[in-house]
């Protein structure tokens, strides 16, 4: 009976630790993302920035390109930095969050393993078949 209570407990932390890495792994490749945007936003502005004030710049949009003024563009791209330091800090704090509830779930197992350690061989020779 202890066993079969065992058993389904160690499922269920095995099923919240396999969610949790899931939604890890997905918030780390949303900050890579976001980074890259935000790399993008500024190297942008950077060359922005070294335009003349009377030089036409042009906006891309889909396979067209539309003539807007510079500071439009500039005010734009300062937009999408802020946007997306916030998104990445936003980010930041999900990822802490989800790396310590990995953390207590870890632990949890490790516990479980302990108090039962004929669990652990059944495990073991679950994987191996």
């Amino acid at each position: 009976m202890a066993d079969e209570a065992n058993r389904t407990a160690f499922m269920e932390i095995q099923g919240r630790m396999i969610e949790t890495t899931g939604k890890l792994k997905q918030v780390q490749s949303q900050i890579r993302s976001k980074e890259t945007e935000k790399k993008r936003a500024y190297l942008t502005l950077e060359e922005l920035r070294q335009v003349p004030d009377g030089t036409n710049t042009y906006k891309s949009i889909g396979r067209t390109f539309v003539l807007e003024p510079k500071s439009v563009l500039i005010n734009e791209q300062e937009q999408k930095f802020k946007d997306s330091e916030t998104a990445i800090a936003s980010l930041q704090t999900s990822k802490e969050y989800l790396e310590k509830q990995l953390g207590e779930v870890e632990n949890n197992l490790k516990e479980l393993l302990q108090q039962d350690p004929g669990l652990a061989s059944q495990i073991m020779s679950l994987s191996v078949m």
